[in-house]
């Protein structure tokens, strides 16, 4: 190896690290789950991708016809109460409609239950979720419900039974869930942030290999966030900035029509790097048709209808002597000050969805914060000078002669 390629080797072996350690860390079981699962003969045991859940398993030939599968699953709770859920989906893809599951609850009275469950698309739409006694393909047996309190910890177990036309145990499509709240016999809908919605995987129960459908979203999501903020939250506010400042004060750049030059290299750059960001969005939603952001989602096509018609001004704008040029440039400021307001709201609703501690939000609060101090400092600036050019000549050396006499 050549001493010029080592460095480069060096740093890509220290970027993987962290991956490296996060995969070998999360294979294993708790201790106390553990000891759970060996209680009923599972013999493989993992971390779930997602909501810190514990999963453990064991598959064996029940006969010609079914496979059976013993399971047990393990998570906490949000509060004292709460509810707990695993189930399989005959689907190509892991989610939740289609799934039969199990769900354990702990109500309000401190009892627990457990029961199963087929969850349907009039689900997903927001009708009551009751037991189903008996299953169509996949027969469940020996449920259990365990809570250990001082960790409001839940753990659920079953055997269960499938169908070999149906379920194939080398790509099994499971689903996992927690929910913050029940009432009787019905679990309440779940949180919407993303560990609830990447909660499945693909999972090969002869060697343990997944593929969660998750991960992969996961760096899209990240790529998504960064060129948003970069391209609508950074690029396009240098943009204004330049407009508003760099014509006459506090800079007046060599050649009139440099500062325009600037702000247009400025907007069609976030505008390039905006929508494609938009373009990865609209994937990510497309791939997970049965979780949408709205509210993110309505603002995001919102924003890039409207930068594209700030864009189209390089070819529609009036020229200087048009009537109505003073009306269009009204109409183009006003636009591109709301449009600059919806991209800070927007990516705030970006960031709620996709940050967990807060790190990205406050990165993006120091985008901001620094924006509006150099904005303010450029403000006055310019009132400054503009008052003081405004003054007649020999304004001042009057003040200061009265002063001086």
């Amino acid at each position: 190896m050549s001493s010029s390629t080592k460095p480069v080797t060096l740093a890509i072996l220290l970027a993987f690290l962290p991956v490296l350690f996060s995969v070998a860390h999360s294979s294993s079981c708790s201790l106390h789950f553990s000891e759970m699962a060996k209680t009923i003969n599972i013999t493989q045991c993992k971390k779930l991708a997602t909501l810190g859940a514990e999963f453990g398993w064991s598959v064996s030939s029940a006969n010609h016809s079914e496979t059976r599968i013993e399971i047990i699953l393990g998570a906490s709770l949000h509060s004292e109460t709460g509810w707990l859920a695993w189930g399989v989906n005959p689907g190509k893809m892991p989610q939740m409609v289609g799934t039969r599951a199990i769900i354990g609850i702990r109500q309000q009275n401190e009892s627990l239950v457990i029961n199963t469950y087929n969850i349907t698309r009039d689900t997903k739409l927001g009708c009551q979720l009751l037991p189903t006694e008996n299953m169509q393909d996949v027969k469940f047996s020996r449920m259990g419900v365990n809570y250990i309190g001082e960790r409001r910890y839940m753990i659920i177990n079953a055997t269960l039974y499938l169908p070999l036309r149906d379920y194939n145990v080398s790509k099994l499509s499971h689903v996992w869930q927690v929910g913050h709240h029940a009432e009787g016999w019905q679990p309440m809908m779940h949180a919407a942030s993303l560990q609830n919605v990447d909660s499945t995987e693909t999972l090969d129960m002869n060697n343990g290999n997944a593929q969660s459908v998750g991960q992969h979203r996961h760096h899209l999501r990240h790529v998504h966030g960064i060129l948003n903020i970069v391209g609508w939250g950074v690029m396009l506010p240098i943009g204004v900035i330049v407009a508003r400042y760099c014509r006459i004060y506090p800079f007046k750049i060599n050649g009139e029509e440099t500062w325009f030059y600037i702000h247009v290299s400025c907007q069609i750059a976030g505008y390039v790097i905006g929508t494609t960001a938009w373009g990865i969005g609209l994937g990510l939603g497309h791939t997970s048709r049965y979780y949408i952001f709205r509210t993110h989602r309505l603002l995001g096509i919102s924003i890039f209808t409207f930068a594209t018609l700030q864009i189209l001004a390089l070819r529609l704008k009036p020229k200087p002597d048009d009537d109505y040029r003073k009306h269009w440039n009204m109409y183009h400021h006003l636009l591109g000050y709301l449009l600059l307001a919806g991209i800070s709201v927007n990516i705030f609703q970006g960031i709620n969805i996709l940050d967990h501690d807060g790190t990205w939000k406050w990165a993006y609060i120091g985008v901001l914060v620094a924006f509006a101090a150099i904005t303010l400092g450029l403000e006055i600036y310019t009132w400054n000078k503009f008052i003081s050019d405004r003054r007649p000549p020999g304004a001042k050396k009057g003040i200061q002669g009265n002063v001086g006499a």
